[in-house]
């Protein structure tokens, strides 16, 4: 059962995914919610909140159950663990802990036992991640994973309302791919993430994982690619079955990223056999980022904690 009187804070208010972690939480009956935001931001209005400013002292003060992050790793690294030391729990969209060692990365659908594991921070994994691990989980139950490979097709959205507001502004004909993110000299560090946070969540530190990250001129959706080789045999048929049994998933023919803005699951579809490996399937899968890619799996996250305070008690 849910707490609506939970005092719910939700930090990075008037960034890209701030005023969809606040309306989701408006729609599921939360009433003791606060937004903040940067010095800049603050005295601004969200969804009918007031934006305050989010300094260690305030967010620090004691007055807050769960706290939802949604900013920087600089600034996250700064202000969870002053959240923490006030007695609530943070949950990060950042990078600055999803690796950490005894801190849980939770995808619910995939490993929500795994929420009640934390030490006062549960870690929201990549936009791309969550949905990746939605499909690969319930194929790794049916058959094993024995290999993956994924190219990702990433929105504008997902580099901030900055980006959001460039594309607007871009003619059709100027507009064009991208690869925005830092670079190691072998991988960017967004396909880094993809595979060191999927390994983690599913439990596989030693699954062979080759990505490549692509930023595309959609505003949101974020879309992915992958083949897949199990170590049983599947076929497209059941693989396809198992699908639609798995929570927080649709099974669409043709999934697009026009399709999931604004609603929960992840969809899925084009599942077929890959004909140049054994045991080969390729499918295609798309999910709103700024909502289940971000501030809803927070949500869902933020739900398990306050679920097991509430047995607690």
């Amino acid at each position: 059962m849910r707490n609506r009187d939970a005092r719910i804070g939700v930090v990075g208010a008037t960034g890209a995914v701030g005023p969809v972690a606040v309306e989701l939480l408006r729609q599921r009956g939360y009433t003791n919610v606060r937004a903040f935001a940067s010095a800049r931001s603050a005295g601004k209005t969200v969804a009918g909140l007031q934006v305050e400013e989010a300094t260690p002292d305030a967010l620090g003060a004691g007055d807050l159950d769960v706290c939802l992050f949604s900013v920087g790793t600089a600034l996250s690294r700064e202000l969870v663990p002053r959240v923490v030391e006030g007695g609530a729990v943070a949950v990060d969209k950042s990078s600055a802990f999803r690796l950490t060692d005894g801190v849980p990365l939770v995808v619910p659908e995939v490993n929500g036992r795994r929420a009640a594991e934390h030490d006062g921070i549960v870690a929201n994994p990549n936009c791309c991640t969550i949905p990746l691990t939605m499909v690969l989980k319930p194929l790794h139950e049916a058959a094993g994973l024995a290999r993956v490979r994924v190219s990702t097709y990433q929105s504008r959205s997902g580099a901030g309302v900055e980006r959001m507001e460039e594309l607007r502004a871009t003619p059709p004909a100027e507009a064009h791919l991208d690869m925005d993110w830092d670079f190691d000299g072998v991988d960017f560090d967004e396909e880094a993430k993809l595979r060191a946070e999927t390994r983690k969540i599913l439990e596989l530190p030693d699954l062979p994982l080759s990505v490549t990250c692509v930023r595309v001129p959609v505003l949101i959706g974020h879309s992915e690619a992958v083949w897949i080789e199990t170590e049983d045999q599947l076929s497209p048929d059941d693989a396809t079955r198992v699908l639609r049994q798995a929570d927080g998933l649709r099974v669409e023919p043709v999934p697009r990223p026009r399709d999931a803005v604004g609603i929960d699951d992840v969809l899925v579809g084009r599942v077929r056999e890959d004909e140049t490996v054994a045991n080969g399937l390729v499918l295609f899968l798309t999910c709103d980022n700024l909502r289940k890619g971000a501030a809803l799996n927070a949500v869902q996250i933020a739900e398990l904690v306050l679920e097991r305070r509430a047995v607690a008690a």
